[in-house]
């Protein structure tokens, strides 16, 4: 199937998107009123379900960037005298203890090498060194390699002692299954345009009640106070503090529809695994070999090394990938000379046997 847009995005988000989500937002909302604050109200719902959350928890919504949800959970959970273990194996892991940093919060890194795992051990030693630790980070779906962190060890490190755990589930909610109450995720956050499919303009997150309800008042954050913001749409259900990005909201909705037909998260992540499949057995044809070992990879973004000849141009590669209808990612990771394809959104394995006949065409190296 030939996308309708001139190129198809393998990216981690802004993905590329079905016509039909494209399409609902193709009128006007006025934010005050009851037909649009049903649909957010309709979102949050289905968001708290996706997540098996019930009643012990709840879903607020947050205009930004991604990024803007991350920062609004840490300015929300941290007060004065919380310290914070981040857990860190790439660049949005660095990202979520940079903006600690700021914070002037107490701060311990575990900083692993981009391409391994999250050590549970070495979490243990550390909340046993340093019994202050209040509160635990991490990032589920690393994009920076496309590493799929085994949060469930340290999730459940974190119950046993006593720790708040944030997770940064931002490129894998929707499209990898996961249970939010086993092993108990504290705050989940996740972006619109990521697996379930939406397009850029919120984040959101998924927090238990009883943890988010004892953070009243120590966000030092007027606009980011997550306790704020969900005390806005719970009074008056569906309602924003400040201007919602309408448009986006509405696109959602139809993205969660969507999710819905495909068969659900399970469906999803069936489809993207095999994309991501289809994708490492085609490049590896070609001669390029992926980053991570199989068992770390998510079906969310793949990183490659870039070929050893001198002929080789990421730059080249792009546009002229670009040309054939492919936009791809360059390398995020710091040691290693990469470059990163993405294998979700409205993208099928169809599309990516093209991408692989694409490379073939182009070969230049």
């Amino acid at each position: 199937m030939i996308p309708e847009n001139p190129y198809l995005l393998l990216t981690p988000g802004p993905l590329s998107t079905s016509k039909t989500v494209r399409e609902a937002m193709n009128r006007d909302w006025c934010t005050w009123d009851e037909d649009y604050k049903t649909i957010v109200q309709n979102i949050r719902s289905s968001l708290l379900d996706l997540s098996n959350g019930g009643d012990p928890y709840t879903t607020v919504l947050m205009q930004g960037s991604g990024t803007f949800s991350v920062e609004a959970v840490l300015w929300t959970c941290l007060k004065p005298k919380d310290k914070i273990l981040v857990i860190s194996n790439g660049a949005y892991g660095k990202r979520m203890a940079k903006i600690v940093s700021l914070m002037g919060i107490g701060l311990e890194v575990l900083e692993m090498e981009e391409h391994l795992q999250p050590d549970p051990e070495k979490v243990k030693e550390l909340l046993k060194q340093n019994p202050d630790i209040s509160h635990i980070g991490m990032v589920h779906s690393e994009t920076t390699t496309g590493m799929l962190n085994d949060y469930a060890s340290i999730a459940l490190l974190a119950e046993q002692y006593n720790k708040c755990f944030i997770l940064d589930a931002m490129s894998s909610f929707g499209g990898i299954p996961l249970d939010i109450k086993s092993p108990k995720i504290d705050f989940l956050i996740s972006s619109a345009n990521k697996c379930i499919q939406g397009v850029p303009g919120f984040g959101f997150i998924i927090a238990r009640k009883e943890v988010l309800q004892a953070c009243k008042g120590n966000s030092k954050s007027h606009s980011l106070d997550l306790y704020d913001q969900w005390e806005a749409m719970e009074n008056d259900p569906g309602k924003w503090r400040f201007t919602s990005p309408t448009h986006t909201v509405r696109a959602f909705l139809q993205a969660l529809e969507e999710l819905k037909e495909e068969g659900g998260i399970s469906a999803r992540y069936k489809r993207y695994v095999s994309n991501h499949q289809t994708l490492v057995k085609g490049m590896k044809q070609l001669g390029i070999e992926a980053f991570l070992a199989e068992e770390n990879q998510s079906p969310i973004i793949t990183a490659f090394h870039e070929p050893s000849s001198p002929d080789f141009s990421f730059n080249k590669l792009y546009h002229l990938l670009k040309e054939e209808g492919f936009v791809i990612y360059p390398g995020k990771v710091s040691k290693a000379a990469t470059f990163r394809i993405g294998h979700i959104g409205h993208v099928f394995p169809e599309d990516i046997q093209r991408l692989i006949i694409a490379f073939k065409k182009i070969k230049f190296w």
